[in-house]
């Protein structure tokens, strides 16, 4: 795995910097692990944006991954490692001594031929893409695809490059540092995979060009501030006016720019120890 560089040739090309996809060893997607996926341009079931500057993109097919891990003590190879375009990471397919094939998101220092298997209630070896329940793992190890709760499948964790450490066990929870840093209790009986998300160089991946994000979905963003008054409470003034609020808002109104979002008295205060740093003022 490594980043691919251009020469400054044209403007598109001066900052780009992606995947030279050296890990990949297959191009073409398992067929019996596709479906359709549609898209519905950032619109609710009555047609109204819901979600502003979606649309667009290239069509792509969802790959059905196995969060859940639930072919349990059974070894699987790692046959191939795919490109996925729904995620930053990459996926591998794993075929076990039945035939049976299944994608989970691929790990660091995973390579085709690799043997995984996925406990149902006991202690394995401590290797990456191998899964367990967090009763059974030692302090101090990086884990990712997180459950919430035991048998519901991974829902954290799963970007490329991310991880959470094993902090502590105690009354029946464990506590676990989250990617963004944050402290948080965790069930004990909860299932997380060993190592961290591969493609640790997805941070580093610069698109150098505003088409690259329009196959992505994205559309463009317009500040406030070059808006009218009729569409943006930032909106107006004479010239390069600035937005004039000291409180930032949105088009509706409501605090942003920063301001919290979480709700106070949520159910899942409790389980968080520790918040997660805030940003440092540059």
């Amino acid at each position: 795995m490594g980043v691919k560089k251009f020469r400054p040739i044209t403007p598109s090309l001066r900052f780009k910097v992606i995947s030279d996809f050296s890990e990949v060893t297959k191009t073409q997607p398992e067929k019996s692990l596709l479906v359709s996926l549609k898209k519905s341009g950032g619109r609710n079931n009555r047609g109204r944006i819901t979600i502003r500057r979606r649309g667009g993109g290239a069509k792509r097919k969802y790959r059905i991954i196995d969060f859940k891990r639930d072919k349990f003590d059974v070894e699987g190879e790692i046959i191939a490692i795919e490109y996925d375009p729904n995620r930053s990471a990459r996926i591998a397919l794993i075929e076990y001594p039945d035939k049976e094939r299944r994608y989970i998101v691929m790990p660091d220092k995973v390579k085709v031929g690799d043997k995984i298997v996925s406990a149902f209630d006991s202690q394995i070896d401590i290797r990456p893409g191998n899964a367990m329940r967090l009763k059974h793992m030692p302090m101090g190890t990086l884990v990712h695809n997180l459950e919430l709760t035991p048998g519901k499948g991974a829902i954290m964790a799963r970007s490329a490059g991310s991880w959470a450490q094993l902090m502590a066990k105690e009354k029946g929870f464990a506590q676990l540092r989250m990617p963004s840093g944050e402290i948080r209790l965790i069930k004990v009986d909860c299932r997380a995979t060993i190592g961290q998300v591969g493609l640790i160089e997805h941070s580093s991946f610069r698109h150098g060009k505003a088409g690259r994000n329009r196959w992505l979905g994205r559309r463009p963003k317009v500040r406030g501030v070059a808006m009218n008054p009729v569409d943006h409470p930032h909106g107006g003034g004479e010239g390069k006016a600035g937005q004039g609020n000291p409180h930032p808002v949105t088009p509706w109104g409501k605090p942003t720019k920063g301001a919290k979002t979480r709700n106070p008295r949520s159910r899942s205060n409790k389980f968080i120890v520790k918040r997660r740093a805030k940003k440092r003022a540059k």
